[in-house]
């Protein structure tokens, strides 16, 4: 049985609607599973699949056993028509190659961060329309099932690389509550491996151009100076993050959303 439940939603903290998917969550749930909330801002599945990533393939010292994350996103953005009876994006459930199972709303970049460590993912049984509140009034009764270990719920298994697209490339992923901006620049790729800590670069993220310092972690560069550094995210291959010590990188580059490309040159 899954003991653990971790909810991430694009719900604003304290918001109704929290109150009201974590009753029903609640109303089904054995009394010992423990349950925790995160939220993304509105229609964000860039961030919703970032923070997926980051909990799911957590190291196992620092994960909960038995792990089920639940993830609704759902911007209805697959369909651009009018929309009949509500209708929205289908519900996957996967099953990642550390165990960390996840049910979340097929949408967007929701599952991107997590597409290369699927072992398998499935089409489920789950009403698409007739509610504005699935998250309350419908997919409850799945995550009660997954806890539970039944999976009569389970429709079709599918190709990942199929459903699920590739995470932005080079842009921003997640902004923190500090104002630092989480890139998908990771370790290991070509051209921030080839950054020299300490020297200069130009960064522009749309007309907005700053200088950031390589650094090699959050507090090695002056008071007020912007950095591009590994960040705390990506487990044995970081993600680089754009941030202001004692400031905040994110209204520094005038309040970009997530998915805003980042674009990089050698300062000269």
């Amino acid at each position: 049985m899954n003991n653990y439940l971790h909810l991430i939603c694009d719900y604003a903290p304290g918001d109704m609607a929290w109150a009201e998917v974590f009753s029903a969550m609640c109303a089904g749930l054995p009394s010992t599973v423990r349950m925790h909330m995160s939220s993304v801002s509105s229609f964000d599945t860039i961030a919703t699949g970032f923070l997926v990533g980051q909990l799911g393939n957590a190291e196992e010292s620092l994960r909960p056993k038995d792990l089920l994350i639940f993830a609704n996103c759902a911007p209805r953005k697959d369909v651009k028509q009018a929309r009949a009876n509500n209708e929205g994006e289908g519900l996957l459930f996967c099953t990642l190659k550390n165990g960390v199972q996840i049910i979340a709303v097929n949408s967007g970049y929701s599952l991107s961060f997590v597409k290369n460590d699927i072992r398998e993912v499935w089409s489920t049984v789950s009403e698409d329309h007739g509610s504005q509140f699935r998250s309350r009034d419908y997919f409850p009764q799945k995550v009660w099932a997954a806890v539970n270990e039944d999976y009569s719920f389970l429709l079709h298994k599918l190709d990942a690389a199929t459903v699920i697209p590739e995470p932005p490339k080079e842009a921003i992923a997640y902004i923190d509550s500090f104002g630092n901006m989480k890139t998908s620049f990771r370790t290991g790729n070509q051209l921030p491996d080839n950054f020299i800590p300490g020297s200069r670069l130009k960064v522009r993220i749309g007309g907005v151009i700053r200088t950031a310092t390589v650094a090699t972690g959050s507090f090695n560069v002056l008071e007020g100076d912007l950095a591009f550094a590994p960040g705390s995210s990506g487990q044995d291959r970081k993600y680089w993050e754009l941030f202001q010590r004692g400031g905040s990188a994110w209204r520094e580059f005038g309040n970009p959303p997530t998915g805003s490309t980042i674009h990089i040159d050698v300062a000269e």
